[in-house]
């Protein structure tokens, strides 16, 4: 097309312009996958998507950060509005591939760049995630490490993997969030997150010590059918030699000390 062309698909609305030499068809939705896509061409064909705008286009996170990030390898001056674009010394045709049509980091060189900008718990839940949605290969994390020897992420990434198996402590909600962090902070033993167990999914369980938890939210107990399945679960774990404990979200959140006099008692030292 020509710029003339271009200029009268731009008047009456049939193009937008969504960067620079990149354009989107009017009237089109204005989903993240779009924003994604129109940042890596506006960025130049060596770019791809990455870090957590990768993590996001994965599925390894709900976060979806307003600034776009995309990693162009070499000394590429190109930027653009709205994006934030990293500049490693190198970017290896292994580490990208193409997802949902955006040319992207892979998973493994994702928790990488990840490694070294979030926190350890949230690197953990990143691995957690992507254990769940199968998306992560321990023969193919171990080559990336190698191949990525020497980036900051690397070691970081290491020492996590040494004491963490990824998908064991996977979440579901804030409050199983908070519940795990609290026994963690109180230097109490490393639960099971999410256990089967019978016919049931414990949020928490401890089998050494035969404990079961389960975090109640506030909407957890509205309907009686929900408190009948209750009722039968903790039947259940106590038949089977279990001490089924529940707590609320407002004991989790602000009385947390209940929550540690309950549970401490029941649970051998570490």
């Amino acid at each position: 097309m020509t710029s003339d062309e271009i200029r009268f698909q731009l008047e009456t609305v049939a193009l937008v312009r969504l960067h620079r030499g990149v354009y989107g068809i009017g009237g089109a939705p204005r989903t993240r996958e779009r924003r994604w896509s129109a940042a890596v061409l506006a960025c130049g064909p060596t770019a791809a998507l990455s870090h957590l705008s990768a993590a996001a286009l994965w599925a390894l996170t709900e976060t979806d950060p307003v600034v776009i990030d995309t990693s162009i390898a070499g000394r590429s001056k190109r930027t653009r509005r709205g994006v934030r674009v990293h500049r490693p010394s190198r970017l290896e045709p292994e580490d990208t591939t193409d997802h949902q049509g955006i040319r992207t980091t892979t998973v493994d060189r994702t928790l990488i760049d990840l490694a070294v900008v979030v926190s350890t718990r949230t690197l953990e839940r990143l691995l957690d995630e992507a254990q769940h949605l199968k998306l992560l290969d321990t023969d193919h994390l171990d080559q990336a490490l190698l191949r990525n020897e020497g980036r900051a992420g690397v070691p970081r990434l290491r020492r996590v993997l040494s004491r963490h198996q990824p998908g064991s402590t996977r979440t579901r909600s804030f409050l199983e969030e908070a519940f795990l962090l609290l026994t963690r902070e109180a230097g109490l033993p490393q639960p099971l997150v999410n256990e089967a167990l019978g016919p049931y999914t414990i949020d928490f369980l401890w089998r050494p010590d035969r404990v079961a938890v389960e975090t109640d939210s506030r909407s957890a107990h509205e309907r009686i059918a929900a408190r009948e399945r209750d009722y039968r679960r903790d039947a259940w774990l106590h038949a089977q030699g279990y001490l089924p404990l529940r707590f609320s979200y407002e004991q989790v959140t602000s009385r947390p000390a209940e929550v540690l006099a309950a549970l401490r008692p029941k649970l051998q030292p570490m």
